[in-house]
Formats: structure tokens, sequence, C-alpha cells
């Protein structure tokens, strides 16, 4: 049995680490040109404590005399981020029969599907949300629509792929029976990928809740734009209050999907 030549091994090891040591190099050189695009500066940061420090001092106590409209506010978030993620959810579910590999009618529909929910994901909220504002006018209506965009784009993908990963078997098996592809798809795969769609569905109704609160500052409703008045007037105790709010409906809409999350698995064991 013949030995491996030294020499070859040390070469194959010196090229490969001066391989990583460029490529570390460059990376390094690419974050120290980025700090400087990025206008990162600690003396900055350093001379900025102390104004830090005064903002923060005025958010205590936080203000409650505007209770009521915040409150009304904030529950008007929750209602753009559950209306929009519904919607974009019921909307979701056919795109991401189309967009499956083993459920759309022909390759090139699931490609342009496809292609129409990685459209809809990559465009950012906010200019989803300028593009609604210009077309539909300020208010929760055009925050709705962005929340609804954003859901299909983020459950038209996490559909398609829990489609595309359920078991063939049951299907091929019904198909060799000559059952109809969609009895093929009600009976076998929708049951195999229902739990992770319910799961995504569940983590774009906290993602909406968040989203929706940034939707509020470019005038698309809901207590963002509480939010941003109480900074503009410089009225941070206010703005205190609304941040404590938003934490609160955040962590609530998050206990809340992390329990229907833990039934579902309960009961999807219990079927098991």
């Amino acid at each position: 049995m013949s030995r491996a030549d030294p020499l070859a091994v040390d070469n194959r090891y010196g090229s490969s680490g001066i391989i990583s040591a460029v490529a570390f190099l460059l990376a390094l050189g690419f974050f120290s040109w980025s700090l400087i695009r990025a206008g990162f500066s600690f003396t900055e940061l350093w001379e900025g404590l102390p104004n830090m420090a005064v903002i923060a001092g005025e958010m205590v106590p936080p203000a409650t005399d505007r209770m009521l409209p915040m409150l009304d506010s904030i529950l008007v978030t929750f209602q753009m981020a559950f209306v929009g993620t519904v919607i974009g959810v019921l909307i979701s579910f056919p795109l991401a029969l189309l967009a499956a590999h083993n459920t759309s009618p022909h390759p090139l529909i699931a490609s342009s599907v496809k292609g129409m929910i990685s459209f809809f994901r990559t465009v950012p909220d906010l200019a989803w949300a300028l593009f609604f504002v210009a077309s539909v006018g300020l208010g929760p209506f055009a925050g709705t629509l962005t929340l609804m965009i954003d859901t299909i784009g983020f459950c038209g993908r996490f559909f398609a792929e829990a489609i595309e990963e359920t078991d063939p078997g049951p299907s091929d098996a019904l198909a060799a029976i000559g059952v109809h592809p969609i009895d093929r798809i009600v009976v076998a795969t929708l049951p195999d990928a229902l739990p992770g769609m319910t799961a995504s569905g569940l983590f774009a109704l906290e993602k909406a809740v968040r989203s929706s609160v940034v939707l509020g500052l470019v005038g698309a409703g809901g207590i963002g734009a509480e939010l941003a008045v109480s900074m503009e007037m410089f009225r941070y105790d206010q703005a205190a209050t609304i941040i404590l709010m938003i934490f609160v409906l955040v962590i609530a809409v998050e206990k809340l999907s992390n329990a229907a999350r833990n039934g579902l698995r309960m009961l999807r064991k219990q079927n098991v």
C-alpha cells in the first residue's frame, strides 16, 4: 500500500491556506471600506451618548395623557396585520400549489409563479407602502395591502416548499389506481404539508405585526404614525408609552403563536 507524498500534502494545504488568507484579507478590506461608507464612527457614538441619556431621561415616566388614542392606534395596527395576513395566506395557498413542482400543472407555470412570489418578497415593505399610499391614499388600507403582499411573498415561498417536501409515496399510490390529480392533492399532499404551512402562517402574523409598526411612519396607518408624531414633537414620554405598547403587542402575538404551534404539534402526535 503506497503512502501519500508528504510534499504533495504540504503543497495542497499550502495552496489552500494561501487562498483562505487572501479571501480573509479581501473580506477584511471590504468590511473596513464598508465601515467608512456606512459612516460608522466611535467618536460620534461617544459624543452622542449624552444626548441618548437626555432622551432616555425624558422618556421617564411614560406619558398617559393620550392613552385612549394610542390604544386605538395599537388595535388598528394589530387589525392591519391580522387582515393582511389572513388575506395573504388565502391568496398564497393556490399560488403555492401552482408554484410547487409536484402540484403545478406545468413547469413553466411553476417558474412564473415562483418568480412573481420572489418579486413580492424582494421588494421592501416600505416601497410597497409608499406605492399603496400613493395609490389609495394615507391610512390603514394602504398598510393592509402592503402586509398582504408581504405575506404572499413570505407564505407563498414556504407553502410551496412544504408542498414540495411532502412524501410522494401516498400520491404515487393513488395515481397508480387512477385517482384524479386534484383528489391526490387534497387527500395525500395537503395533509402532509399542512403542519408546515400552518407554522409558516403563524410566523407570517408575527412578522406582519412587527412590520405594521414601521409602515405607520410613511403614512400607512397604525401606531407608527403616532410614534412618528411624538418623536417629531419631542414628546419622548409619549414615545416611551408607544414603544411599551408595541413591545406588549409583539410579545402577546408571539406567545399566542407559540401556543398555537405547540397545540398543533400535540394534536399531530396524538393523530400519529
